[in-house]
């Protein structure tokens, strides 16, 4: 759904309003943002929401957003009364939509999976998404070249599937009471991400790398006015990201790592932040394509290690809030990523956005070896640091 929200909204302001390719890139970054606002707005809310109420109800109501979104989506575009100020409202409805899903559907999985299994468990997880996400935008560029509310329709289908297996799900623990007042209780999950140095140097590694290496959100501009592969060349391009992330989740399901992962995350990202670069200055498709699964991919292996960290080192009645911090950094650095590269396009192009990118999260990694490192030493995924003080 969203690939195919970015490539209308490419299309229109190129087409309709007559926009420059830059000026289109632009408003692409603006869809980000309009993503990212929800997600700053009510992270605390929804961390908290998934730490007092039954997860499973939490998600799957997110789920019922999303879907009356799609189904407005279908009704809107075989009514031909799609314009620029729906579609912006679509990204926001769906980001608030997303804010309230991550953290409940993560926080549920160490409530049916025994701890040992927990860094397998994440990776299988992590096939079911990146599949998806390979699956997804691929089968959408194929949907929009033959009509342009398909892609909705399909996603109307899958989310009715999403809510029927949430719910499916046999019933959780019950919550712990709290009797703090809820603003306090709010800003504990951030207390936590803060004390724990480790765990913070995660998680703004990762923020700061894919928030400049945002390569995915140029991805219409090059499709249509780069490498001229159309609609459907759009779903592959999407999806290559994704394949490259789902072969590793696939490897790391049956081989997790257990041993140096700090310094592996630290390559992982240096890795991405190359590969963005070949990206952004090729002008083979073949190439592009191999480019994105190389990024994908050692994506997955920063989030790999990451989502075991946030797992294994949060207490239960913590997840929620955690999730939901580590949710944000995640939008931030995918959403607010958008609208640095449309930001950089606007001034650079489409190609010199991505390169400024993914330079920018090479010397972003090479930093943060030096700031943080703990990150170089860490072996496995015990705790690693741990205060218990106020933060400074």
């Amino acid at each position: 759904m969203v690939v195919v929200v970015a490539a209308q909204v490419y299309q229109i302001a190129r087409q309709e309003y007559g926009y420059s390719t830059r000026d289109a890139a632009f408003l692409i970054g603006g869809l980000g943002l309009a993503q990212f606002i929800p997600f700053l707005l009510l992270t605390p809310v929804a961390g908290l929401v998934a730490d007092r109420i039954d997860r499973r109800f939490v998600a799957s109501s997110a789920c019922v957003l999303d879907l009356a979104i799609a189904i407005s989506l279908i009704v809107s575009n075989a009514l031909g009364v799609v314009s620029l100020p729906w579609f912006f409202t679509a990204a926001a409805l769906h980001g608030a939509a997303r804010v309230f899903i991550g953290p409940a559907v993560s926080a549920i999985v160490p409530n049916v999976v025994p701890a040992d299994l927990l860094p397998k468990a994440v990776a299988t997880g992590s096939i079911a998404w990146q599949s998806a996400s390979v699956l997804g935008p691929a089968t959408a560029g194929f949907l929009l070249a033959g009509n342009d509310a398909w892609p909705y329709v399909m996603s109307a289908i899958l989310l009715s599937v999403a809510i029927v297996a949430l719910l499916a799900i046999r019933p959780l623990p019950p919550m712990p009471i709290d009797d703090e007042p809820p603003l306090r209780q709010m800003a504990q999950g951030a207390r936590f991400v803060w004390r724990e140095r480790f765990l913070q140097g995660c998680i703004t590694l990762d923020l700061f790398a894919v928030l400049l290496g945002g390569a995915t959100a140029m991805l219409p501009a090059f499709a249509y006015d780069v490498l001229y592969v159309g609609d459907e060349g759009l779903g592959l391009l999407r999806a290559a990201p994704a394949l490259g992330a789902a072969l590793v989740a696939l490897f790391l399901a049956f081989f997790p790592l257990s041993r140096n992962v700090g310094a592996k995350m630290l390559w992982a990202v240096a890795i991405f932040g190359a590969a963005t670069v070949v990206f952004g200055l090729s002008t083979s498709f073949p190439l592009s394509l191999a480019m994105l699964a190389l990024l994908g991919a050692s994506d997955q292996v920063s989030v790999f290690i990451r989502g075991t960290l946030i797992q294994l080192n949060t207490p239960d009645a913590m997840r929620g809030r955690v999730s939901s911090v580590s949710g944000l950094a995640i939008s931030a650095s995918n959403e607010l990523g958008e609208m640095q590269s449309g930001l950089a396009a606007a001034f650079f192009g489409a190609v010199g956005a991505v390169v400024f990118g993914g330079i920018g999260a090479i010397m972003v990694t090479a930093a943060w070896a030096v700031l943080y490192p703990e990150l170089r030493r860490a072996k496995t995924f015990a705790p690693q640091y741990r205060n218990e003080g106020p933060p400074p």
